[in-house]
């Protein structure tokens, strides 16, 4: 889900609201060690998760989330100034990810493969980034 900005309020309001449709299914999140994420007991508490935190570089403690970035970087190149970039955008790139087959699913996407293990369809995720 796009932020206004990097600061911490912003970006903990924006986690807890993503993980609020699926909060049962969220055990755990790992995190950098950027200031945006100062309230990270707030999401613990209010998600019920343990929360992490990755050594500095060591993004391979990150592995889904370096992942998902790098398939994102299709739709927004590193050159783009994300800042003109809009919701719209971003879910659209996300709903074209989560749309997408993929083999380590069996060749299902992971809109499928989320609903067949939750029963929660891609409706109700609307910015969630599956992304596997």
């Amino acid at each position: 889900m796009p932020v206004s900005s990097k600061k911490a309020r912003g970006v903990t309001d924006a986690v807890i609201s993503l993980f609020k449709p699926i909060v049962n299914l969220v055990k755990t999140i790992t995190f950098d060690n950027g200031k945006e994420f100062a309230f990270h007991e707030e999401i613990a508490r209010d998600i019920n998760c343990d929360t992490y935190f990755a050594k500095p570089y060591h993004s391979w403690e990150r592995g889904q989330n370096e992942n998902a970035n790098g398939l994102l970087r299709q739709y927004f190149p590193k050159s783009m100034e994300l800042i003109d970039v809009t919701k719209e955008q971003v879910f659209d790139a996300v709903d074209k990810l989560n749309s997408r087959p993929r083999k380590c699913l069996g060749f299902k996407t992971p809109y499928e493969v989320f609903e067949e293990l939750t029963g929660i369809n891609k409706e109700k995720l609307t910015g969630c980034a599956l992304i596997t």
